[in-house]
């Protein structure tokens, strides 16, 4: 019987983990080698850490960890989750079943990308979603906005001050007059058409709209849609946010007993939805394991 289990090994949970074996509480991380920035090859905005390969800093954090006698790490996925406070078993992905006390979840969320050919090869390469993780990379140069009218306007008023020239190209359908004017009005071209493919060419990205092409130094993308990458919040009904995210309070507990959440699949209601950062996920996975403490 654990203290604690903590389901996924990105930035939350290997945070949760350190903080819970630091305090000598006898903990399981799961790791089932899936992560939201599995394809990223640097990770920026993270202080001491910016330009950091993801899967350098796991590996980093995966040694400091083995330092901890509390601390045990498999990888393997969890597949469900039973019991109660005090009591829960976790059925693992390779037939065995684990115990704890408490649950921390932090298995994250998955980015749906709009169908746009060549757009999933590119994701976390050339193509991004986060101003504050890529935008300063493409300082002065061309890029690319695919989206929705009302989300790429927010793009563009982030983005404007750091890139060069922006194009805006709608996914799906043209974009109706009002929105090209307002898009236009912050500085932006707007393609008349949808976008229809995008391609590595070289360090640039050629988009495709209609019978037209452009090369640009990267892709933004604001019709990205985020889902729970595991079912687990469903299975246990949890209390969900219209964001999708679980809700949780300040110290990550959920709306049952004895499991918490920490990382981009949760927020606190007060907030309108996760932001997709390193620290603020590891910080999420730090005041969940202190809640796992003080619940304890």
């Amino acid at each position: 019987m654990y203290d604690a289990i903590v389901i996924g090994a990105g930035p939350a949970g290997l945070q949760a983990a350190l903080t819970l074996g630091r305090m000598h509480r006898s903990t399981l991380l799961l790791d089932s080698g899936e992560y939201r920035n599995g394809t990223v090859l640097h990770m920026h905005n993270v202080i001491a850490a910016d330009g950091t390969p993801p899967a350098e800093f796991r590996a980093t954090a995966r040694e400091q960890l083995a330092a901890y006698a509390d601390v045990e790490v498999r990888e393997v996925a969890a597949e469900r989750i039973a019991g109660a406070i005090d009591d829960f078993t976790v059925l693992l992905a390779d037939g065995t079943e684990v115990a704890a006390r408490r649950v921390v979840l932090a298995t994250g969320v998955a980015d749906d990308l709009p169908a746009v050919p060549g757009l999933g090869e590119l994701w976390g390469i050339r193509a991004f979603s986060c101003p504050f993780c890529d935008g300063h990379e493409h300082a002065g140069k061309p890029i690319a906005i695919l989206g929705e009218a009302a989300r790429t306007e927010h793009l563009v008023s982030l983005l404007g001050r750091i890139v060069g020239a922006i194009t805006v190209y709608p996914v799906g359908a043209p974009f109706g007059e009002e929105d090209r004017r307002m898009l236009e009005e912050r500085g932006a071209r707007v393609s008349p058409v949808p976008v229809s493919e995008v391609a590595g060419e070289g360090a640039e990205v050629r988009v495709t709209a209609g019978d037209e092409s452009a090369s640009v130094a990267g892709v933004f993308v604001a019709s990205v849609a985020l889902r729970q990458r595991a079912p687990l919040a469903t299975e246990l009904g949890l209390r969900m946010l219209p964001s999708g995210a679980i809700e949780i309070d300040d110290f990550g507990a959920t709306s049952a007993p004895g499991i918490l959440a920490a990382g981009d699949l949760a927020h606190r209601a007060a907030l309108p939805g996760p932001m997709a950062s390193v620290l603020l996920a590891a910080a999420a996975g730090q005041l969940a394991a202190v809640g796992v403490i003080r619940s304890l």
